[in-house]
């Protein structure tokens, strides 16, 4: 009898298994000649060379499937070990992004977020501009996810420049990985509803996700990357140039901004306005503005954000 060794790669075994192995136990009644052992993130299977090429084929499936949809059921394994077409006539909409954690479905929700989808399949540059609330940063990170479960780039590289927005770094305790985390918290959170923990953390660990502060992308080239530069308008001019010329081979940039947010000392400028002025007709560069029909957040903050856009225009 013939023995063949299948390892779960950065896949939650307890998930893909489910509960009480009640997956694993379906999986075995469609292969009743086959004897399957499920260990921690192993799988065992003896039989004959042919079903053994067949289980392997059909539990590709499965766990394709489960890394694009984050989840599995009943009727999914179903469908997929019972369907030759190889699952090609698999739900794939346009507006879904992103199959998230638990099954979320994450789509651009508003004009302008549609927008910022359409125009990054265009172009590999993109600005977008908006005020807190618009979801251009939660879009941006969706896209970039997309990007990644595709295999259109090898990595996500997602950064901010470390302005303290009116607060001291330095009287945080720690060291500088911990005195920066919660300043790239939101970029955490948007990854954490899209990609299950074990798996991002498994990316963070390899280096195929990486979060940090706009100083680290100094001298770096970046191929191949998906790479998000976050509250922009705390940039020089000097960082700003530093952060766009690292662009490399097969690269996306996309970078957000709130210019009515800046933190940046009162007589410095703002990296982001300069460069939405001078690079807005360079073909390949894209800028798409945000505004309050676009916020997705709690009802008052639209009302929020047009009080002090009134306030700003007295």
């Amino acid at each position: 009898m013939n023995e063949r060794i299948i390892e779960l790669e950065e896949i939650s075994p307890k998930e893909f298994f489910g509960a009480h192995n009640i997956h694993i136990d379906l999986i075995k009644k469609y292969f009743p000649k086959l004897k399957i052992v499920a260990r921690g993130n192993k799988i065992k299977i003896f039989g004959e060379p042919v079903l053994l090429d067949e289980f392997e084929k059909k539990f590709e499936l499965l766990t394709k499937y489960f890394e694009r949809y984050n989840k599995l059921d009943e009727n999914s394994i179903e469908r997929l070990l019972t369907d030759n077409s190889q699952e090609k006539n698999t739900n794939k909409s346009k507006d879904v992004l992103v199959h998230g954690v638990s099954g979320k479905l994450i789509k651009a929700q508003t004009v302008n977020q549609r927008k910022m989808v359409e125009q990054m399949r265009k172009n590999d540059m993109l600005f977008a501009i908006g005020p807190a609330g618009t979801g251009k940063t939660y879009t941006a990170v969706a896209l970039a996810v997309k990007a990644l479960k595709e295999r259109d780039v090898k990595k996500i590289i997602l950064t901010r420049p470390a302005v303290e927005s009116g607060e001291n770094l330095g009287f945080l305790p720690g060291d500088l990985k911990e005195k920066l985390d919660p300043y790239m918290q939101p970029l955490y959170d948007a990854l954490q509803d899209m990609i299950p923990y074990e798996k991002l953390d498994s990316y963070l660990e390899k280096g195929i996700i990486q979060i940090a502060p706009l100083a680290f992308m100094r001298g770096r080239t970046l191929d191949h990357a998906f790479v998000i530069l976050d509250e922009a308008q705390n940039t020089t001019h000097s960082q700003m140039k530093m952060f766009l010329t690292r662009m490399g081979k097969n690269a996306k940039f996309i970078i957000t901004g709130d210019p009515s947010q800046i933190d940046l000392p009162r007589k410095q400028v703002s990296g982001l306005k300069e460069v939405l002025s001078n690079l807005k007709d360079i073909d390949g560069i894209e800028i798409v503005y945000l505004d309050g029909k676009d916020v997705i957040r709690h009802r008052l903050v639209k009302k929020i954000i047009e009080a002090y856009e009134n306030i700003e225009t007295e």
